[in-house]
């Protein structure tokens, strides 16, 4: 059992995606999604980075790697289509990750309108295209903690697990260490979503009153 980690720039709940239920890595961190040494098991985290240094140090997610799948297999899964990005919904619905494809004559890579998308350009021309689908995969877990916003401070056993670069590092933690990790986040958190991304505070969103009965 391994622990991928690296640090993240921004949080938008697009890379990763911890919605309706399970957590994605469909996009980013292709040499993660692409290692031939990542395993069913292994873990990956991310700790906050340059731009998000309030949380330099902060646990923003961890997930345990459940399945592996190409991007068709996540593309044409009736399970995951809640996850392809739809512009006129809610803030969640936007930033789906669903929206790598192949196309079955050419054997091109699509990408459909998406977090990613620069208005104007062809996909292929940008460099977030290039290293999206240089990761091939698509990470899949029903075991993960997203704290967003929340991200507590890593306990002071586990501050070396943060990674000291922006992609990935899988080195120097050893087995042990990482059993110990998974245990305590077992004993103190509960699966599943504990904040908002730490993006979502550059929206302005709307309250509505309730009605009156």
């Amino acid at each position: 059992m391994k622990c991928y980690r690296y640090k993240m720039d921004h949080d938008f709940g697009f890379a990763p995606n911890p919605f309706w239920g399970v957590m994605t890595l469909a996009t980013c961190k292709g040499s993660i999604r692409s290692s031939s040494n990542l395993e069913i098991g292994d873990w990956v985290i991310a700790t906050g980075g340059r731009v998000l240094n309030k949380y330099i140090g902060h646990l923003i997610f961890a997930m345990k790697v459940e399945k592996i799948i190409t991007f068709d297999e996540y593309w044409n899964n009736p399970d995951f289509q809640c996850k392809k990005p739809v512009f006129n919904g809610s803030v969640m619905q936007m930033y789906g990750d669903n929206v790598y494809h192949t196309n079955p004559q050419t054997k091109e890579v699509i990408q459909e309108r998406c977090a990613h998308t620069v208005e104007g350009k062809n996909p292929k021309d940008t460099g977030q295209y290039r290293r999206d689908i240089r990761g091939k995969n698509v990470l899949i877990s029903r075991n993960f903690y997203y704290f967003g916003a929340n991200a507590p401070e890593l306990p002071d056993e586990f501050k070396h697990m943060a990674s000291t670069v922006r992609n990935m590092e899988c080195n120097h933690v050893d087995e042990e260490t990482v059993k110990k990790f998974a245990d305590w986040l077992q004993s103190n958190y509960k699966v599943g979503i504990h904040g908002d991304p730490i993006n979502w505070k550059e929206f302005t969103f709307k309250s509505y009153p309730m009605p009156k009965l």
